[in-house]
C-alpha cells in the first residue's frame, strides 16, 4: 500500500461491501475496483490521492489497530471485540445506517427465574457449588464478555470459544448459555433461548472508524478533511430540511424562537421579507405551521443535495485526536 496516500478499507464482499459502496455514493464518492471484482485494490473517485484496500471485516479491524490503514469501514462490535483499549487506538468518526446487530447476553427459556444478569450471578455461583464446575459460556466474543460480566458480578463462569452456530451450543450440552450477535432474535427463540432483560451489552452498527497510527502526512490529512467534508454534507442534507417562507415581520427574536422550538438555523434573508431556514425533518411541518401563524401565505419545504458548511464535526472531530 501506497504510504503517501490516505488508504482507505471497505468490506471486500457481500451485503457489507455493498452497503458501504452506497453510503460513499450517497456522498457523490465512487468505489471502484481496479480491475474488477478479484481486485483487492481501488480507488475513491471524487477525492484524489485515495486509495481502497477491500479486506474482511475482521482484517479490517485489525489493520486499523496496526495503523495499516487510515480508515476502514467496520462494525463497532469487532472494535470493540478485537482492539484492546479500543478509544486510544482508533475514533469511531460516524455510525453509517447499517449493520445493525445487538451483540446478546442469550440463556435456556426453561430458566424461567433468571430475567437479569444478577439473577445469572446467583446461578453461577450456585452450579458451582452444586457441581463443582463453573458455567459454560458459549460465544466469540470473549473480550466484550469477560468486561460485561465483570461489570455486572458475575464471577463463576468459563468461557467455551465458539467458532460456528453459537445459539446451538447449549441444546448441543457444550454450554449452559451463550453470547452471541442478533439482529432480530429469531434464532435465539428457534433454539429455545431468549436475552436476559439487561442482557444488551453492545448495540452495534457499521461505523467509519479512523486509526490514530497510521501515517497521516498533509496529503492523507486533506484527502481525509475532503472525504469528511462531502460525508458530513449529505447527512446535513438527508436529515434536514430546508423551509421558505415570505414573513416580512419576522424578526431576529422570533428566529430565535424558532431555533429553540424546532431546531431551526436561518439560512438566509431575501427582499420582500423572504426567509430561508433550515430545521431536522421531523420538525419541517411544524414549522412550517409556526411560519404561517407569523404571517406566512405560503412556506415551502424541499430537500436539497449536499449542504456544506465552513465548519466541519467529523473533520474537527478527526483532527482533534490527530492534533
Amino acid at each position: 500500500m501506497s504510504q503517501s496516500k490516505l488508504i482507505v478499507a471497505v468490506p471486500s464482499k457481500g451485503r457489507l461491501q455493498e452497503n458501504a459502496n452506497a453510503f460513499f455514493a450517497r456522498a457523490g464518492l465512487d468505489v471502484v475496483q481496479g480491475r474488477g471484482a478479484r481486485d483487492y485494490r481501488g480507488v475513491l473517485k471524487g477525492v484524489d490521492n485515495v486509495e481502497i484496500a477491500f479486506l474482511s471485516a475482521s482484517d479490517i479491524t485489525t489493520h486499523l489497530a496496526q495503523g495499516l490503514v487510515h480508515m476502514g469501514v467496520t462494525g463497532e462490535d469487532l472494535v470493540r471485540e478485537t482492539i484492546p483499549d479500543a478509544e486510544s487506538k482508533v475514533e469511531l468518526l460516524t455510525p453509517l445506517g447499517f449493520g445493525h446487530a445487538n451483540v446478546v447476553v442469550a440463556v435456556p427459556q426453561a430458566w424461567i427465574d433468571v430475567r437479569g444478569m444478577a439473577d445469572l450471578a446467583d446461578v453461577a455461583a450456585a452450579f458451582r457449588a452444586k457441581r463443582g464446575q463453573r458455567m459454560r459460556v458459549a460465544t466469540k466474543y470473549v473480550n466484550l464478555t469477560r468486561r460485561y460480566f465483570s461489570q455486572n458480578g458475575v464471577a463463576d463462569y468459563r468461557i467455551v470459544e465458539s467458532l460456528g452456530a453459537t445459539e446451538g451450543a447449549p441444546a448441543a450440552g457444550q454450554a449452559e448459555l451463550i453470547v452471541d450477535i442478533t439482529t432480530t432474535g429469531a434464532t435465539l427463540k428457534a433454539n429455545a433461548l431468549k436475552v436476559l432483560d439487561d442482557g444488551v451489552m453492545l448495540r452495534s452498527e457499521a461505523n467509519l472508524v479512523a486509526s490514530m497510527s497510521a501515517p497521516w502526512n498533509d496529503a492523507a490529512r486533506e484527502a481525509a478533511r475532503l472525504i469528511l467534508a462531502r460525508i458530513a454534507a449529505e447527512e446535513e442534507a438527508r436529515t434536514t430540511r430546508e423551509v421558505r417562507a415570505f414573513v416580512p415581520d419576522l424578526g431576529d427574536g422570533k428566529v430565535k424562537k424558532a431555533a429553540a422550538k424546532y431546531g431551526a438555523r436561518l439560512r438566509g434573508r431575501g427582499q420582500e421579507g423572504l426567509v430561508m431556514m433550515a430545521c431536522p425533518k421531523a420538525d419541517a411541518a411544524d414549522l412550517a405551521e409556526w411560519l404561517i401563524k407569523h404571517g406566512a401565505e405560503t412556506v415551502t419545504v424541499g430537500q436539497v443535495d449536499y449542504v456544506f458548511t465552513a465548519k466541519n464535526a467529523l473533520w474537527e472531530k478527526l483532527a482533534k485526536r490527530l492534533g
